[in-house]
């Protein structure tokens, strides 16, 4: 990426892509996934490029919306991404939290034509819950690996090596605590939804993936006696008067929405979600 050149990132988009692109001199250019499906759509996103355009970011299984991105999508990325001569940048940091029938497919995968044009990233932090290790890996064409190690070497030189090891140990183990991770949050995820969808003012589509759901509120109206001018200031009063901690849309350029975590015990997920509903109720 070079100065004034552009990146597409889709919106709602986990927070730091945009201002990941603007560190590199480049120009976000946002495409708004419309709710309440969050489909991408083709065509919106080609009407998006111009001859300064040069990646496009996806995130699939998506934070903060819980979205799994199908084949026909990712086919249709894919498609523009030989037309005009991007690269797509794919952050797949959630591909092992799926639920209800939804398939996760790489970009790459999906369309193996485009395979030389794809830069896949991914981590142990989620899978593994080794988040705190700082360990993550990307696999893309030659030149833009090796662009990347020789900025790498002058930053951070290189991961540690206890974490490197640790990250070998998870990668070649049983996946037996992450299929049982999956289970539980399967199961926290159909708490948490269900329980979204009975609360005034909130609209809720069932997440698939990662660890999220992204409701749509009505801060003016969903808490009586308290309304809200933004979500952002929503989230301030959950927090204040029920110590409910959720995360505005506006970190991910979609106000209006609230990102809550399903990434907790049953009990206090259960709990919390109750204070809301009481709340709403006084």
């Amino acid at each position: 990426i070079d100065p004034g050149d552009e990146v597409i990132v889709l919106e709602p988009f986990y927070e730091n892509y945009g201002p990941d692109a603007i560190l590199s001199q480049a120009t976000p250019v946002f495409l708004t996934l419309e709710a309440p499906a969050y489909r991408l759509d083709r065509d919106r996103l080609a009407a998006l490029i111009t001859p300064r355009t040069r990646a496009i970011v996806l995130n699939s299984p998506n934070n903060p919306m819980g979205r799994v991105f199908d084949r026909e999508e990712l086919q249709g990325v894919a498609d523009l991404c030989i037309e005009h001569d991007l690269l797509a940048l794919t952050d797949e940091i959630y591909e092992h939290f799926i639920y209800g029938g939804a398939e996760f497919v790489s970009l790459p995968v999906a369309a193996p034509e485009a395979a030389g044009r794809c830069v896949v990233v991914n981590s142990v932090a989620k899978t593994y819950a080794m988040t705190g290790w700082r360990v993550g890996w990307m696999i893309g064409p030659p030149e833009v690996a090796a662009a990347v190690a020789r900025l790498q070497s002058h930053s951070i030189s290189n991961v540690a090596n206890v974490s490197q090891f640790a990250a070998i140990a998870a990668l070649e183990g049983p996946m037996d605590p992450v299929d049982a991770m999956r289970t539980a949050f399967d199961r926290r995820r159909r708490t948490m939804f269900d329980m979204l969808r009975t609360l005034p003012g909130v609209e809720v589509n069932e997440p698939h993936g990662a660890l999220y759901a992204f409701p749509r509120v009505d801060v003016a109206r969903a808490l009586p006696g308290r309304p809200a001018a933004s979500s952002h200031e929503f989230a301030e009063i959950l927090l204040e008067t029920a110590e409910i901690a959720v995360v505005p849309g506006e970190a991910f350029g979609s106000p209006g929405s609230v990102r809550l975590s399903y990434a907790l015990d049953d009990a206090d997920l259960v709990a919390g979600l109750e204070r809301w509903r009481d709340l709403a109720r006084a």
